[in-house]
């Protein structure tokens, strides 16, 4: 018997999991994917809005402005990647300022800080490769980028660390109440728990659903992206977005924490909670749509393209709460953009829920500081040469475009909540995300997964369940 299980291993489900741990609670993480951060957490714009988009007096407005002020110190906590490059929303035509001040007045009511109008001038001297068409911008220092994949990843390791369990691999197939008891069936067998966390990202409305006659319905919005090679780094510092619309914040052109510039997304309602395929259309879209901000988008240097999903709930706001219709089951669902930005204070949000509800102790033995994965080339000369002398994997370089090596691999397998495949790897350390989208890496690492989790190669995966890279013998075994 749990107090907790969480349906749901993304940024939201781990963010929750993590502040669970603070208390003397019995906490499970169930999560149908075979890692963490495997939805909509590991495909998306990776920045921290700074708060002035969201309805004045909405819980995402709230939580978007919460989580921005934790996330520096957080990422020191966490140990991952962050940066407060700041954001500009750029208005192309003079007849749209009274837009830009409509967002600005949000902006405020919000509590967003140090929020300002600048003009042309200002805005060519922050960003020179902005439009000649640009007439002025909503300049928010408060802004910021983020590693979506090593913040996800530090939340679970940190939850795991204090106690937390996860079950991958755990598909929820349906919810049973008996008596104080949350039956929760999955493709695992079933668990009985006190309270059920629901943050299973686009398949949340399923499982509110099954419990309340009040019906959540959520649209899966899939977004394109481009990703543009680190050869790229400073075509713009901050991050640059169009005018919202109706369908969201429109198409921005950003770095990134490790130094890509990323394109996107579109904004295109879909059936298909699974429909990550990118398309010719939405492709073209983006990049007509994010020339129109700036100018001479270096679009040749594109090493990939990828799509997200972000679950939009009809009324564009965060559920967070307990149902009233079912006791003990708390909804964390419709979380969109901009919910990467909010995860630290929902996560803060569903604990507090939580507590409440249990009148739960604190845990004397939590541990809030995590270390992330070493990474050599943040070291000097001497201290890289001693740390190869002691251990010679990190002399061993496997990815060549981004610089990993075999030490990083094994310690992103080895560590709490370890890598289990291809992209497991990649997520923790870039293994194959640099120009060549691991062309020359992946037999290595394969290699290396199949030797240090003890498996035949042909048992690794690219992204577990059946996506088996090596799928047979064309050659007589010596």
């Amino acid at each position: 018997m749990y107090d907790v299980v969480i349906i749901g291993a993304g940024v939201s489900g781990a963010a929750s999991a993590r502040e669970l741990s603070r208390y003397k609670l019995n906490v499970c993480v169930v999560e149908k994917e075979e890692d963490v951060c495997c939805g909509t957490s590991k495909a998306n714009s990776a920045i921290v809005h700074a708060g002035f988009d969201a309805e004045a007096g909405s819980l995402m407005a709230k939580l978007n402005v919460e989580g921005n002020q934790m996330m520096e110190e957080l990422s020191k906590e966490l140990d991952f990647h962050y940066k407060n490059n700041g954001s500009l929303v750029v208005c192309l035509h003079e007849e749209e300022k009274p837009n830009l001040q409509n967002l600005y007045d949000r902006g405020v009511k919000n509590g967003v800080k140090d929020l300002r109008i600048i003009d042309r001038e200002e805005l060519v001297k922050l960003e020179p490769n902005i439009s000649d068409e640009a007439v002025a911008a909503l300049y928010a220092p408060t802004g910021g980028i983020v590693c979506p994949f090593g913040m996800n990843i530090a939340f679970a390791e940190n939850a795991a660390t204090n106690g937390v369990e996860f079950k991958f691999d755990t598909e929820v197939t349906g919810l049973e109440k008996k008596g104080d008891t949350w039956v929760v069936k999955t493709n695992q067998g079933e668990i009985e728990t006190k309270y059920v966390v629901n943050a299973a990202g686009v398949y949340a409305d399923k499982f509110h659903n099954m419990v309340s006659d009040n019906k959540l319905h959520i649209t899966p919005r899939r977004g394109d992206y481009c990703l543009l090679d680190r050869s790229t780094e400073g075509f713009v510092t901050h991050t640059i977005f169009q005018l919202p619309s109706k369908f969201g914040k429109g198409v921005l052109v950003s770095p990134t924490v490790h130094g890509n510039t990323l394109v996107g997304p579109t904004a295109i309602d879909i059936e298909n909670r699974e429909g990550t395929n990118t398309t010719q259309e939405g492709i073209d879209e983006l990049i007509n749509k994010a020339g129109t901000t700036v100018k001479g988008l270096p679009i040749r240097q594109v090493i990939t393209s990828f799509a997200g999903l972000r679950a939009h709930e009809d009324g564009h706001e965060f559920y967070i709460g307990e149902l009233e219709e079912a006791k003990g089951f708390i909804d964390c669902a419709g979380i969109e953009s901009p919910g990467l930005s909010s995860a630290p204070a929902i996560g803060k949000m569903v604990a507090e829920i939580v507590k409440d509800l249990t009148n739960a102790e604190e845990n004397p033995d939590f541990v809030g500081t995590r270390k992330g994965i070493l990474d050599p080339k943040t070291l000097n000369k001497e201290e890289r040469a001693a740390l190869i002398k002691e251990n010679p994997a990190y002399g061993n370089i496997i990815c060549r475009c981004e610089m990993i090596t075999e030490g990083e691999i094994i310690d992103a397998i080895r560590r709490p909540l370890g890598a289990k495949s291809l992209d497991g790897v990649k997520r923790r350390t870039r293994a194959g995300m640099g120009r060549c989208q691991s062309g020359f890496c992946s037999p290595r690492t394969i290699e290396i997964l199949a030797r240090e989790r003890g498996v035949d190669p042909s048992e690794i995966t690219k992204a577990g369940g059946n996506s088996k890279i090596i799928v047979g013998i064309n050659k007589d075994r010596i």
